[in-house]
């Protein structure tokens, strides 16, 4: 017995068309946990190895990885960003009880996959539809919003896990394909390059290091796959750069280096611990600081592990584990790399002097609502 009707959307042959199903109670808890191996790393993309027939190889074999995802939830309006907000996630939300759509990447022949959080976030219930047309109930195993990031599970066999990239062979000027469900019409191949890497300071999410592509994307491509010559995974694309709503060539993929990382986390815990120092960094301008002191730290929790460190407000901080480190972006993200309870060696400089000092990390807050 259901509690409600879930409406299925599954794309064949181009079309959209509606599935009626019962659903039974979701259970949105963290599922049992598993050890999950995924497809080993691809080897290099040769850019040239396209052939004759354009990348319909790449296209055959990373479209039947991807899934079409739905959620049934009840939402006051369309859930995106604010008026004004250029940056749109690519999903549709109408007011009241309502579907959304979105799209998701299989990692494992066992049901895992991956999508964005914003697909997911406050959903009653969700349901992936394959490329067969198929569609399955799927349940949340874990949330990263700081990464805009989820795991879902099916109870499926025999699925078509995506092949990872290796992160290091991505450059600007890769051709690369986008593979989701744009506007619910059905799976959709759009092609392009890797226009930039190492986007950040976007405010898109609290961990950025985007891959930046001009491949079209549109709403309900979120949580689809950016793979490369070769068909293997590169990102998960997760916004655009829009004044329309619509595609511009301004599309943001989460790197398959961070969706790996959050993957195995939420496989082996259920969810992601970061490392904190409980420090407000600022970045300095060159002219307010010798080379190496461009990080002021200007304010520290007390009782915080920086305070129990021994960082003090005002220190310029100059390098951490013997490494210089550029800004604080750089700052967040390597702190956040390390494993609550573990050590870094901070040198600051402070009334002229430098000072070697030995914090023991702490564990990262999770992200208030609304942040």
């Amino acid at each position: 017995m259901s509690r409600r009707g879930l409406f299925l959307l599954a794309a064949v042959a181009g079309i959209a068309f509606l599935l009626w199903s019962s659903f039974p109670e979701l259970n949105l808890s963290p599922a049992t946990r598993e050890v999950v191996t995924v497809k080993e790393e691809a080897p290099r993309a040769d850019p040239g190895a396209a052939g004759p027939h354009g990348f319909r190889q790449a296209a055959r074999k990373a479209m039947p990885s991807v899934v079409n995802v739905y959620t049934l939830k009840q939402v006051p309006a369309r859930r995106g960003s604010a008026p004004g907000d250029p940056f749109e996630r690519f999903f549709e939300a109408p007011q009241g009880p309502a579907t959304s759509l979105g799209s998701g990447v299989i990692v494992s022949g066992d049901g895992y996959i991956l999508t964005n959080n914003h697909v997911v976030e406050g959903a009653d219930e969700i349901a992936v539809a394959f490329r067969t047309g198929e569609a399955a109930e799927a349940r949340i195993v874990g949330l990263d919003p700081e990464t805009d990031l989820a795991v879902l599970k099916v109870d499926a066999k025999g699925l078509a896990p995506v092949t990872f990239a290796d992160p290091k062979s991505i450059e600007v000027g890769d051709p690369v394909l986008a593979i989701g469900n744009p506007f619910g019409v059905g799976q959709t191949v759009t092609q392009g390059i890797v226009s930039a890497t190492g986007r950040n300071r976007l405010g898109i999410n609290t961990f950025e290091n985007f891959i930046q592509t001009d491949a079209a994307i549109n709403p309900g491509n979120s949580g689809g796959a950016l793979v490369d010559a070769s068909g293997a995974l590169i990102g998960i694309n997760t916004a655009i750069y829009s004044e329309s709503g619509g595609s511009q060539g301004i599309g943001f993929a989460i790197p398959v280096s961070i969706a790996r990382q959050v993957l195995e986390q939420i496989l082996k815990t259920g969810r992601v611990e970061r490392g904190w120092l409980g420090i407000d960094a600022r970045d300095v301008s060159p002219g307010n600081g010798s080379p190496g002191q461009r990080i002021v730290i200007a304010g520290v929790l007390r009782g915080g592990p920086a305070d129990s460190g021994g960082i003090k407000p005002g220190d310029r901080l100059l390098a951490m584990d013997k490494e210089p480190v550029a800004d604080t972006v750089e700052l967040i993200n390597r702190i956040a790399a390390v494993a609550p309870g573990g050590a870094v060696e901070l040198v600051v400089a402070r009334g002229g002097r430098e000072l070697a000092l030995s914090v023991r990390v702490g564990k990262r807050p999770p992200p208030r609502r609304g942040e």
